[in-house]
């Protein structure tokens, strides 16, 4: 792209540019305007620790980057036509890509994984549509816990209790190229939903990214902590991340053929099927994401698969031929969706080039009867990593590098969970025992 394509809106003194990092966290600098053509020119400089952080931002050495190496830099270009950030004045918006100090992709960038795959899809004659709903809590900043009591799921009543900060996340964003189709009360205080319109999945990736960031600006512009965490709360629901996922040639979604799921659609959703199991640490990275993982919590515990039916783990929904999908329900909000989205499209056209059949679709509740050939899904962080390290898809679709970061920081976790003294066991044993 040339210079013109990323001219800043007039009044910009500001531009927040970033990129998603290993948990697809938006992290990056505040430019001035003045240095603006000098960053398009000439990238602008920061360590590549920043795909090499956990959540907290604690870092450790990694196979790539580590304290030999001294931790060195990379380069942000835009990536995107900055946009002005409407509650902002005078600042603008821009996604960044990484580049390498010898110019080339960096390995560790997570955004890679998925343009791999999306080019295997497009020599293979697909463009890939991916639709992204993303679950998270509203919260008092101050207590950490819902203004709101009651499970009010789709009341326009609690809606409108909500839309002063709603209305802002809703429309701003697609003031700024984020098309949100709608928004709801989610199953507890304090929990919404708000979808993006489906469109090419790696713009859909970057938008989820994208997404997450602006709507914690918001929620605070507005007096409230906003948290993808998967389960705040042992005793609500957690916060999901379903994506739905079509293939498209010149035009038509060849998973349709007279609003039903054909024969490609099938083998797409075989390989997801087949695959879904050993990829779940892509879509749940941390210990607390397994709470989510409960029966009769509509997040799916197995790799079941059926038609409008939200006790499996693969729904597939017909209609109109361009409405035929198939959506993936166990991943966490909180996940990279780059990543997430990279290991999907890997197991679906690798169905395809197999030939696989899906197997009986699950009609009833997947949670009582799985049925024939149904597998479970990793209870556990530890099951999870175990299956992503004996994972040939997983090194496939992330690169070793990426798949090594992502294992790293996950026993990372499992280690740091396991070594703390929970306040439940202080409450029921300190006094007791």
């Amino acid at each position: 792209m040339q210079h013109e394509d990323f001219a800043l809106p007039p009044g910009t003194h500001t531009v927040a540019m970033g990129m998603g990092d290993l948990n697809g966290i938006l992290r990056g600098k505040r430019i001035p305007a003045s240095h603006w053509a000098a960053t398009c020119e000439r990238g602008n400089a920061l360590s590549i620790a920043l795909l090499a952080i956990d959540m907290t931002c604690d870092v450790w050495d990694t196979p790539y980057v580590n304290f030999d190496n001294g931790y060195p830099d990379m380069h942000m270009f835009p990536l995107t036509a900055p946009v002005a950030q409407p509650w902002e004045p005078g600042v603008a918006f821009c996604l960044a890509r990484a580049e390498g100090m010898d110019h080339g992709p960096v390995p560790l960038d997570p955004r890679g994984a998925l343009v791999d795959q999306l080019e295997r899809a497009s020599a293979m004659g697909y463009q890939v549509q991916c639709g992204t709903e993303l679950e998270f809590y509203l919260l008092d900043p101050e207590t950490l816990m819902p203004r709101d009591n009651g499970i009010q799921v789709y009341s326009l009543a609690r809606a409108a209790e909500m839309e002063h900060v709603l209305g802002p996340i809703r429309q701003h964003l697609n003031e700024m190229g984020i098309p949100i189709e709608q928004s709801n009360p989610e199953y507890a205080p304090g929990q919404v939903e708000v979808n993006i319109r489906y469109d090419d999945a790696l713009l859909a990736a970057d938008r989820v990214v994208m997404f997450r960031s602006l709507v914690k600006q918001l929620a605070h512009k507005h007096g409230y902590l906003a948290t993808f965490m998967a389960k705040p709360f042992i005793d609500q629901a957690g916060s999901g991340f379903h994506t739905h996922y079509s293939l498209w040639q010149n035009g038509r979604n060849q998973f349709a053929a007279d609003g039903r799921l054909n024969a490609t659609g099938k083998a797409f959703t075989a390989g997801l099927r087949r695959h879904m199991a050993e990829t779940a640490l892509a879509g749940s990275t941390t210990p607390n994401a397994y709470r989510r993982r409960q029966p009769y919590t509509f997040c799916p515990v197995n790799n079941t698969w059926g038609y409008d039916n939200r006790t499996v783990g693969l729904r597939v929904i017909e209609g109109q031929d361009s409405a035929v999908r198939v959506e993936r329900r166990d991943a966490s909000a909180d996940c990279n969706p780059y990543f997430l989205l990279a290991c999907d499209i890997a197991a679906g056209l690798d169905g395809i080039e197999q030939g696989l059949e899906p197997g009986a679709p699950c009609s009833g509740n997947a949670y009582g009867d799985a049925g024939e050939g149904s597998e479970p899904l990793p209870l556990t962080l530890a099951a999870a990593v175990a299956a992503a390290r004996d994972s040939e898809l997983m090194t496939r679709a992330l690169g070793e590098h990426r798949l090594e970061i992502l294992i790293q920081q996950a026993e990372r976790e499992i280690a740091f969970v396991e070594t703390q003294i929970t306040p439940v066991e202080r409450d029921r044993y300190l006094g007791t025992m």
